[in-house]
């Protein structure tokens, strides 16, 4: 039986999605990225809602917020600058 997926974050945007993915694909972590992009709407909902959103199983769900928000400090540190 497969573990039912939950979202874990709102992404902000698609670096942020493939960087993210990226590294959970590098450590083998299960996750589903979803873009809130649609074509009849051009997108609308994104700039409603951010880019997409990142979903997986409940026993990745720390380990994946424990990377965005390692990702997120590093990316404010190189703004400072």
């Amino acid at each position: 039986m497969r573990e039912e997926y939950k979202k874990v974050a709102t992404l902000e945007n698609e670096i942020e999605a493939r960087l993210l993915g990226s590294i959970l694909n590098e450590r083998n972590v299960p996750h589903l990225i979803i873009s809130y992009y649609d074509t009849p709407f051009d997108g609308l909902y994104q700039t409603q809602k951010g880019w997409g959103y990142i979903s997986a199983p409940g026993a990745c769900i720390e380990e994946i917020r424990e990377i965005i928000a390692h990702l997120s400090k590093e990316s404010n540190l190189n703004d400072v600058s």
